[in-house]
């Protein structure tokens, strides 16, 4: 290292350890600037972190001194600002791999989003492998960033797509698994925690089933690994996708988990620069691992402050993160529970399910329901959530949700209870 230090080096460590400690999430709300700022007069409530989570103050300093400090592309310069980005960048890997259970950095692979990095294993892995007469498996409460590319993939290959079931109270319903994962399945692709149900899912067994079966398994993990502690080694899955905006960190950079046997035998699906180890007028190879996947400039500035968002919620630790989330929703639950114009969706159990609440109002379209809470300074998602397909199976075209994470209390909850019941009076129906 050619004087200084790297990028990893000096961006500010914050919080301080707080693994153990009662968790205080008003207290971790502070760290966040925007949750300080009014919304028509209104201190903001955000509940749409499923769609995407804000961002630590850590997180925030980190981009700034990247760009002040540290700005130069990776793996191409000997000068000090090249090899401080690449460090860093390379760091960041390292602490990944590590988050999800102490993989091989080399498994690794850097893509836009999760939905980038599930496409990459249908483009690759899936047209190098999957034929007519084959089966895919996925199930039907997936987001369409696992829906879309398998139907795609079907189509062009003439395999045969097959969906899990879900049962009316929004598990899996898992009675005829044994014949749905079939001898001839090649990929079972499934979300870990659903995007709209909240449902989380026995992904251990499922994939144990595929494996039996000589298919290979991915998991969606978008919800899951922001949310609770996920080992993918201990899982055994495949593939693992997920995205650093839904964890904390900046937009614009996801991450595919694969087993290196399977990334080795890959190809890449994008091609020019760092993604080559040699280039003639009539020939090209391929570089090692990960990097014949990474081909073109990458979003350094992302990867920069993915770290610090990483070591925020090591320190406050994924499991004490989960137990709060499970305490919070099943405030969610029992408060809506008690409004009778209310339906919601997905499981009850808190064991099996996270903190994704999607309801409807008897009487006010989902669309209605959330510009009149922006009114009252309160953040939800309406629509169809990414998952059409599943609103229409649960009889609806669109649901309002809340999504809670590590910064919200009980008094946002409250807030949107009393923001439910102020659009009844708002709209009449009252």
């Amino acid at each position: 290292m050619k004087g200084g230090k790297s990028m990893a080096e000096v961006v500010q460590r914050e919080p301080e350890n707080r693994i153990g400690m009662e968790f205080n999430a008003e207290k971790y709300k502070t760290d966040f600037p925007i949750l300080s700022r009014m919304i028509r007069g209104t201190k903001l409530v955000y509940l749409d972190s499923a769609a995407t989570t804000q961002k630590p103050r850590v997180v925030i300093d980190a981009v700034d001194q990247y760009y002040r400090l540290h700005n130069a592309n990776v793996h191409r310069g000997l000068h000090t600002l090249a090899e401080e980005a690449t460090a860093a960048y390379e760091a960041t890997r390292d602490k990944i791999a590590g988050f999800i259970g102490g993989v091989k950095r080399e498994e690794i692979i850097y893509t836009r989003n999760a939905t980038e990095a599930i496409n990459m294993v249908a483009s690759s892995w899936g047209y190098q492998n999957i034929k007519k007469g084959d089966r895919i498996v996925i199930t039907q409460m997936e987001h369409h960033a696992n829906l879309v590319p398998w139907i795609v993939l079907s189509r062009k290959t003439g395999a045969e797509l097959v969906y899990i079931p879900i049962d009316p109270e929004g598990y899996l319903d898992l009675a005829d698994l044994k014949d749905i994962i079939a001898p001839n399945t090649k990929i079972v692709a499934l979300t870990h925690m659903s995007n709209v149900l909240g449902t989380i899912n026995p992904v251990d067994e499922i994939i144990a089933l595929a494996h039996k079966r000589g298919a290979v398994a991915l998991v969606d993990g978008a919800q899951s690994v922001p949310h609770m502690p996920v080992d993918v080694r201990a899982m055994d899955a495949d593939f693992l996708a997920f995205s650093a905006h839904k964890m904390l960190g900046p937009t614009g950079l996801g991450v595919l988990y694969g087993k290196e046997e399977l990334l080795s035998r890959m190809e890449p699906v994008q091609y020019g620069g760092e993604m080559i180890s040699e280039v003639r007028y009539d020939y090209a190879a391929w570089n090692e691992l990960p990097h014949k996947f990474e081909a073109g400039t990458p979003n350094i500035e992302a990867a920069f402050a993915f770290l610090p968002a990483l070591e925020y919620l090591e320190k406050i630790g994924m499991e004490n993160i989960r137990r709060h989330e499970m305490e919070l929703t099943g405030y969610a639950l029992d408060k809506l529970a008690g409004l009778e114009f209310i339906k919601v969706f997905g499981p009850k159990d808190l064991n099996h399910r996270g903190g994704a609440v999607s309801f409807i109002d008897k009487n006010i379209h989902p669309h209605d329901m959330a510009t009149f809470l922006d009114t009252l300074g309160i953040a939800v998602r309406a629509g169809h959530h990414c998952a059409q397909p599943l609103t229409r199976l649960l009889g609806v075209n669109s649901t309002t949700r809340a999504s809670l994470y590590l910064y919200n209390t009980h008094n946002d909850i409250d807030q949107l209870i009393t923001g439910l019941k102020e659009a009844r009076r708002y709209f009449r129906y009252e």
